[in-house]
C-alpha cells in the first residue's frame, strides 16, 4: 500500500512539472529506475506512455494562452515521429549501459544549463 501511494504522488507531482513544460517525464524515470525497480527500457516505455495524456491535458491550455506557433506544429510532428522512430531503433541496438551514461550525460549538461545560464532581465521577458 505505501509503496502505491508514493508512486500515486511521484506521479501526480511528476505529471504537474510536465504540463508545465519542465521535465517531469525525467524525474519521473530517474524515480522508476532508481527507486521503483524498473530497468532502464521499461522506465522509458512507461515515461514515453505517460507522457501521452500529460501532454493531451496540457495542449489546450497552452493553446489558449497562445503558446503554440502554429505554422511549426506539422513540421515539429512530423520530425518527432522520425527521431522517435530512430531513437527507438538505437534505444534497442545499444547495451543497456550506453544507455545509462547518455541519459546520465543529458541530465547533467541539461542541469547545468538550467544552473548557469544568464537569465533575461525583467524587461526583456516583457
Amino acid at each position: 500500500m505505501r509503496e502505491w501511494l508514493l508512486s500515486l504522488v511521484i506521479g501526480t507531482a511528476t505529471g504537474v512539472l510536465s504540463a508545465w513544460g519542465i521535465g517531469g517525464g525525467s524525474l519521473l524515470l530517474v524515480y522508476l529506475t532508481t527507486w521503483a525497480g524498473f530497468t532502464q527500457t521499461q522506465g522509458q516505455g512507461i515515461n514515453l506512455l505517460y507522457f501521452l495524456p500529460a501532454a493531451a491535458m496540457a495542449l489546450p491550455t497552452h493553446y489558449r494562452q497562445g503558446n503554440l506557433h502554429t505554422p511549426t506544429l506539422l513540421p515539429a510532428i512530423l520530425a518527432g515521429l522520425v527521431t522517435t522512430a530512430l531513437g527507438a531503433w538505437l534505444a534497442n541496438a545499444l547495451p543497456l549501459s550506453a544507455l545509462r551514461r547518455g541519459y546520465a550525460l543529458f541530465l547533467l549538461v541539461v542541469g547545468g544549463r538550467e544552473l548557469f545560464a544568464p537569465r533575461p532581465s525583467p524587461q526583456e521577458e516583457g
